[in-house]
């Protein structure tokens, strides 16, 4: 293939609403149509006859163009009249012509022409003025599609059937077993992708060598089984394939013999060396392998002469014979950010970042020369474990629904979508972000298809000034509009931070590149609110993603895990692994049709880790210098380096490309005359009406530039240039906007003034992306497979009286906890000082249990050492000491026994390390930390997390000053206080009382009184101090308080101590409030009072408000381990029914959400081989809506083990309501080698294995709501 292909050159973006056309003739002239993805043209019917109608808009179409095509009539309110087939048309006179009459014609207020054709062969069609009966010749097409994001979205996939190693067919139903949002009592998991599972006998070890034979002959059965079930795909995913691909290569040979469309294997579709990761991104190829294929089909035949190439998710192009399911999920908008990269080089910039504001959304993302990308991300509710670029996705845009929660204005997430759209549409839709600047005065309405309603925007903005009214606010209209583009305009560029202040780059040294349909409507609100002072506007904005398809690159990428220390690397086989991967990307280009010569040097890439960690870091780097490269980078984005540590090659990556598109980046289209006049209207900027410039963007010839505000029109978009910012014609034909001044600084407002409900919500916004910052940070620095496999670990910031006001929503046990902790600690410690951090895991001391460590950082005023507030962060450390490995040892009598007690250890002091001191306090005492080096690089994980929160929140304070940040601290406590009090006047007023029982029958008693605005919850009658270790602190009971009745709001509040202000708490000394003391060995011990007793308090609290029935009401703790580690997980089970909604299988429940350890990453690391992990089957009770199943997870030990459980719901199973039937209680069963049956344990029991020990834990199912149906 050359350079540049003659004739006809397009490249077509097919979006969910609008397919986008850029199109290049065979003179060079660039051509651009957008036309509706339905292949659907639409208009008003001016004039009829009996034979046919005649529209003036369709006189520039050649004659009989529309012959084929159907045409439907449709009424004045849209409905259809009738659908007949055209047999001619008329370019002179805009006539259509069908073979029949038409007898609803005199009735038709409108019409539609629909192709038999896709929408990308309609656009090529009607540039190059062809009727469906003329060959399209030969074209150069490249496409970028959402059709494979809309199939993943909508489940209109392939019949689709997984095979699997035996015991692992639910695998992909369970995935991480967390639940996607932690307080919806109704758990909705995505649908799953795949109609059956099957398992095949067969199995490889972590090492890649055969355990058991591969039965080919079942295969061969089962997959005849498929074939007449109607299956049409077929995914192969078996345990450890990516170690020994043999297996997995046997069934899909097998399988090509059988009528499937298509047969994926995980091996081939993901180099990842996690099962549910590469089992997730085989099942999306195969399920959406048919559709692709279909479609891309459905165009060839129509153009059977187009050379045809497609975009992929990671931004190159490939054939059809290569593209696949996973390429296609952000096939779309990969064109957009392919298309601002290179806006940015014609205008002279290295970096750039991508904003691309749509209607239901805003995709970003960041190019340093070279495209980021990821390897493993959740898309449509999918893992997909391949090369994608680094997009992230808010939902926020122009058709982002605003509201009023009753304390602040929201925006977002729900969208009005294109029916019945924003309120303007005049079709009784939702108050929209597009109304709101049109009804600024920022749209001109002159350039719109349809007129737009005015008065509809009017009287939904007077709605909610009298609802704001109501609660003391007094807001004008404009005021309110104004306030919600400003919380949009946060809400995105949040978005942005995550994508580069999160990950160590400094947001204010690139140039900000807008586009789609409202992009350059925000881009200086978002730019001032980054400190960006550029912004870039394509002269092809409105089609970005369309022209940025033609600037692409043919790219082939391939990897292959590695998973070894780097220093056990020699050079020879570095060198010798690399030039393979080459051999094979070359190659790949090559018998893809490409010239040689095309080829451009191939790009080497390491995905480097610390030995433990699980985030990797995307180097371009030799076996030579890739430690001094990699410490760089981890020092740019978390802060510090283990220098000592060893470094682990994870991935090696090629990717090499061939540059057809050099040639083919066109300078941008020279522009059209102006269709109007320069002229002004009046636009409501910075708080007044004033007088803004608007003029056609064609009448801004080069080096010509126009100040702010001013409104600039075209075709596909709108460029709005606010007060201060000025914009300018680059010689490249971009618009360039460069601020002139500083942005204006928001009037102050204290503690003691009036809070502003716009105001409230942008520092909600502004506080939980700071905690969500600090989490990511934790979780992509850590060691532990604690914190960075199950996610155990929770961030917040505290104002300076150690009030909660922001938790990122990660462990429930945790939410209500740490407040009391910085508390505490900050009473404790009387010298706190600039530059000091404390460490802590007293659970007396407002901490829950030994494991859980909490790292506390004040933060004080550079100037005059004022404390102004604290961040900080807890993460469950798998290994603390105590007298079994995992630090929870069942039978623990005293706090002494649970492990290495840290009071308040100042770990850095002054800004001085004290982690030597730190280490020493870890092997000291009677039961000393057997893994201290792991606890202390987790500690330096959580401190550089505390920082990352703590420097936000300084740049923060300098951005809005110190009196408005630590002002609204104390407002959106405050306003999470009035919402709580709020929900609670909605609940019916008076006494309830419920009880319930541990195993061993300990009672946990409650009264709850509800008041008008406040609630009571008396413990009284709670069983006393216990001689185990299921004692729970204060905290912990404030914890499960605080989750339920936050799960009784169905909105999105601020998670703060506010929440918990109008509950009173009467909690005696009991086992859910044990006495301190100063000696550990005089205190009661807690290990479980953290994993166990806070789910026995969710059910009671629950039970008594009666919302649901109970659900699985124990964490299932495992853990196992010697003198060389240790291990611990959770176990998902079932979830309780409620009224209206069965209850979920195979989930986390209530206070915890933490993930599973993947098979694969459980068995290369430690000695066990986990031989099932399914759903109980009917183990949830039964209802009118039937309890969640729980699971049953069988694991043999391959070395000798300590091991201890400590589970509940062994004796009675979770209670059912409403009639509905209790779940089945939990088992835990013990097979030794030559046994012949499984030995019953202990709810909570600890013993020795043996190699060959096999334990299986069977979790209990949720109660049932409402009578069963009667047989």
């Amino acid at each position: 293939m050359s350079k540049t292909t003659p004739g006809w050159c397009f490249s077509i973006d097919v979006g969910g609403t609008f397919t986008d056309c850029v199109a290049r003739t065979p003179g060079g002239e660039l051509r651009v149509l957008k036309v509706l993805s339905s292949a659907t043209l639409k208009g008003n019917v001016e004039a009829a006859e009996a034979e046919g109608l005649l529209d003036k808009s369709l006189r520039r179409e050649p004659h009989d163009f529309f012959r084929g095509f159907e045409l439907r009539l449709l009424a004045a309110d849209g409905s259809e009249l009738e659908r007949a087939e055209v047999s001619g048309s008329s370019g002179a006179d805009g006539a259509i012509f069908t073979s029949e009459e038409l007898v609803t014609l005199a009735e038709a207020h409108s019409w539609e022409l629909r192709s038999p054709e896709e929408a990308p062969l309609l656009c090529m069609r009607t540039l190059m003025r062809l009727r469906l009966d003329e060959d399209l010749g030969e074209v150069d097409l490249r496409l970028g599609t959402t059709r494979g994001t809309n199939a993943l979205l909508e489940r209109e996939g392939a019949r689709t059937a997984v095979l699997t190693t035996p015991g692992f067919a639910d695998l992909l139903l369970i995935g991480n077993q967390d639940r996607p949002r932690i307080f919806d009592l109704e758990i909705r998991k995505p649908r799953p992708l795949f109609d059956a599972a099957r398992e095949i006998p067969g199995r490889i070890s972590a090492n890649g060598d055969e355990l058991e034979p591969l039965d080919l002959d079942r295969a061969a059965a089962v997959l005849a089984e498929l074939e007449a079930a109607g299956t049409e795909a077929v995914s192969i995913c078996l345990l450890h394939s990516a170690a020994n691909p043999a297996h997995e290569e046997a069934l899909a040979e097998l399988a090509l013999e059988f009528n499937f469309s298509e047969v994926v294997r995980s091996s081939a579709s993901s180099s990842s060396p996690r099962m549910v990761s590469r089992g997730d991104t085989s099942l999306v190829d195969a399920y959406l392998g048919p559709v692709i294929r279909g479609y891309v089909a459905s165009i060839a035949e129509a153009a059977p002469s187009a050379s045809l190439r497609l975009l992929t998710s990671a931004g190159g192009l490939c054939s059809p014979r290569l593209f696949s399911g996973k390429d296609a999920v952000l096939s779309g908008p990969a064109g957009g950010v392919v298309g601002s990269a290179q806006v940015a080089r014609e205008a002279g910039c290295a970096c750039a970042i991508a904003f691309d504001m749509g209607g239901t959304s805003t995709d970003v993302s960041r190019w340093d020369g070279g495209f980021e990308m990821e390897y493993e991300a959740l898309k449509a509710g999918v893992r997909i474990a391949a090369p994608l670029l680094a997009i992230e996705t808010v939902a926020a845009g122009g058709g982002s629904i605003c509201g009023f929660d009753g304390e602040k204005l929201t925006v977002g997430p729900r969208s009005a979508g294109s029916v019945p759209g924003p309120a303007c549409y005049g079709a009784g839709g939702e108050l929209a972000i597009t109304d709101l600047n049109f009804f600024l005065g920022r749209i001109p309405a002159d350039r719109f298809p349809f007129p737009l309603d005015g008065d509809a925007v009017r009287r939904r903005l007077d709605a909610m000034a009298s609802s704001l009214r109501g609660r003391g606010y007094e807001k004008s209209l404009e005021e309110i509009a104004a306030g919600y583009l400003e919380i949009a305009d946060q809400r995105m560029a949040a978005a942005i931070r995550r994508i580069s202040l999160a990950r160590g780059y400094d947001v204010r040294e690139y140039p900000l590149v807008a586009f789609g349909g409202a992009g350059a409507q925000h881009a200086c609100a978002v730019a001032d609110e980054l400190g960006i002072v550029k912004v870039l506007v394509p002269a092809l904005a409105g089609v970005l993603s369309a022209r940025g398809a033609s600037q692409a690159d043919v790219t082939r990428i391939v990897e292959r895990p590695v998973l070894e220390l780097a220093e056990n690397i020699s050079p020879s086989c570095f060198e010798e692994l690399m030039s393979d991967l080459e051999e094979q990307a070359r190659s790949e280009l090559l018998l893809d049709g490409l010239d040689e010569e095309l080829l451009a040097a191939p790009r080497r890439a390491l995905d480097l880790r610390y030995s433990g960690q699980d985030s990797t870091i995307e180097l371009e780097a030799g076996l030579d210098n890739c430690r001094e490269a990699f410490e760089k980078a981890h020092e740019r984005r978390y802060g510090f380096t283990h220098p000592g540590r060893e470094l682990e090659l994870v991935t090696a990556r090629v990717t090499c490309s061939a540059g057809i598109g050099e040639e083919r980046v066109e300078a941008a289209p020279a522009p059209s005359a102006a269709t109007e006049a320069p002229g002004s209207r009046r636009a409501f900027f910075s708080g007044a009406w004033v007088d803004a410039a608007v003029l056609d963007e064609a009448s801004l010839g080069q080096g010509e530039s126009v100040a702010g505000p001013a409104i600039i029109s075209s075709a596909y978009h709108t460029i709005v240039v606010a007060p201060g910012w000025t914009a300018a014609r680059h010689p490249s034909g971009h618009l360039v906007l460069e601020r002139l001044d500083k942005p204006r600084t928001l009037s102050a407002c204290d503690a003691a003034g009036e809070p502003d409900p716009v105001q409230l919500e942008i520092f909600h916004l502004h506080f939980a992306s700071i905690a969500e910052e600090m989490g990511v940070a934790l979780e992509n620095s850590a060691v532990s497979t604690n914190v960075r496999e199950r996610l155990d670990f929770s961030c917040a910031v505290f104002d300076s009286g150690g009030g909660l006001v922001a938790n990122a929503p990660h462990i429930p046990v945790h939410l209500g906890a740490m407040g009391e902790c910085v508390r505490q600690v900050s009473r404790r410690v009387s010298d706190l000082a600039p530059g000091d951090v404390i460490v802590t895991n007293d659970p007396f001391l407002g901490g829950s249990h030994l494991p859980d460590v909490t790292v506390v950082t004040p933060v004080f005023d550079a100037e005059t050492d004022e404390l102004l507030f604290y961040t900080a962060s807890r993460a469950h450390h798998a290994e603390i000491g105590g007298r079994r490995p995992g630090s929870m040892a069942p039978d623990s009598k005293n706090l002494s026994e649970e492990g290495v007690l840290l009071r308040s250890f100042k770990v850095i002091e002054a800004g001085v390390p004290r982690l030597d001191e730190l280490e020493k306090i870890l092997l000291s005492g009677p039961w000393p930390s057997r893994c201290p080096r792991e606890n202390l690089a987790d500690i330096e994980a959580q401190v550089a997390a505390n920082r990352a929160g703590a420097r936000r929140l300084e740049e923060l304070i300098a951005a809005r000053g110190r009196a408005t940040v630590l002002g609204y601290m104390v407002h959106i406590q405050a306003a999470a206080r009035r919402l709580m009090e709020s929900h609670l006047g909605r609940l019916s007023r008076g006494t309830r009382t419920f009880e319930d029982e541990l195993d061993d029958g300990t009672k946990i008693a409650l009264r709850m009184e509800v008041g008008e605005s406040r609630a009571l919850l008396d413990f009284t009658g709670t069983a006393g101090v216990l001689d185990n270790n299921f004692n729970a602190t204060p905290a912990i009971v404030s914890s499960a308080v605080l989750y339920c009745f936050r799960c009784l709001i169905d909105k999105d509040i601020p998670l703060n101590a506010g929440v918990l202000e109008p509950i009173e708490l009467i909690l005696p000394e009991s086992f859910l409030n044990p006495p301190p003391a100063v000696d550990p060995s005089e205190c009661a011990a807690v290990a479980a009072g953290n994993v166990e007793t806070s789910q026995r308090v969710v059910d009671v609290v629950l039970g008594a408000l009666g919302v649901a029935a109970a659900s699985q009401g124990t964490m299932n703790n495992l853990l196992f381990g010697n003198q060389s580690f240790g291990y611990y997980e959770t176990i998902a089970g079932g979830a309780g029914a409620g009224e209206g909604f069965p209850g979920a299988a195979g989930v986390h429940t209530h206070m915890t959400n933490t993930r599973i350890t993947d098979p694969e990453v459980l068995e290369r690391r430690y000695p066990v081989r986990l031989r099932r992990f399914s759903l109980r089957a009917g183990s949830g009770g039964a209802g009118s809506f039937p309890g969640g199943d729980g699971v049953i997870r069988e694991l043999e030990f391959l070395d000798e083990v300590e091991v201890s459980i400590l589970s509940q719901r062994r004796a009675r199973g979770p209670y059912g309501a409403a009639g509905g039937a209790p779940g089945q209680p939990g088992r835990n069963l013990l097979l030794r080698p030559g046994a012949k049956e499984w030995e019953e344990l202990p709810a909570v029991t600890t013993f020795s294995a043996r190699a060959g020990d096999r334990l299986r834990i069977e979790t209990p199912g949720g109660g049932g709501w409402g009578a069963p149906p009667k047989d």
